[in-house]
């Protein structure tokens, strides 16, 4: 598969060297093309702008922060529309800025045109630089929303492809709660809390 990922940050890197280990080419862009041609040599990736990576991908990857998505998605042009587009964005200054009413899932469906799929949002940068991401032998899901059968399909694979276990997680229209619950936890991480503890494993009753 042809991936074009939309910013050079830490989570272009994180998850674009591993798609790139399973055997995916990866195009990276971003901003400053002096640091996105470095950020490309060491992961093995293609440098590019926004538009030659939106053109680039058979699945483009939504990577930067949130309050610039709207110049980056603009300036990846038409070619993302009809196009699975993965969204890991988080909105800014999580949680206590967090705006529900402004679902990013939805203004960048609505801004590209793109089959977009929600996913990857729920954990640290460093969490996909595992191989594979796992904890107590047990691979991290990564809940997707979206409406596109074959954008889900797309996502679906490079969840899988990094050894994680995919979870059908509704319609992008759930997107608002992903994201939500992301700054649900994050805010307790960032307080010190253990946020997985609030989501125990299910058991039987006792009898």
């Amino acid at each position: 598969m042809r991936i074009g990922i939309l910013g050079a940050g830490g989570m272009a890197d994180a998850l674009g060297t591993q798609w790139i280990r399973a055997g995916h080419e990866v195009m990276v862009a971003g901003r400053d093309p002096r640091r996105t041609a470095e950020r490309a040599a060491a992961m093995g990736a293609r440098p590019g702008t926004f538009a030659q990576a939106a053109a680039f991908g058979d699945v483009a990857v939504a990577a930067v922060l949130a309050q610039a998505a709207p110049d980056v998605l603009e300036a990846a042009g038409p070619a993302l529309r009809g196009k699975p587009l993965i969204d890991v964005m988080n909105a800014p200054g999580v949680p206590d800025r967090y705006d529900a009413a402004q679902p990013l899932a939805q203004t960048v469906s609505r801004l590209t045109g793109a089959h977009v799929v929600k996913a990857f949002n729920l954990c640290h940068v460093d969490v996909w630089r595992m191989t594979p991401p796992a904890f107590d032998g047990r691979p991290v899901a990564v809940p997707l929303c979206g409406d596109d059968p074959a954008a889900l399909e797309a996502a679906r694979t490079l969840v899988s492809d990094l050894g994680c276990t995919p979870l059908h997680a509704g319609g992008l229209d759930r997107a608002a709660l992903l994201e939500a619950t992301a700054a649900f936890v994050i805010g307790l991480w960032f307080a010190g809390a253990d946020a997985q503890a609030i989501l125990p494993p299910l058991t039987a009753p006792a009898r």
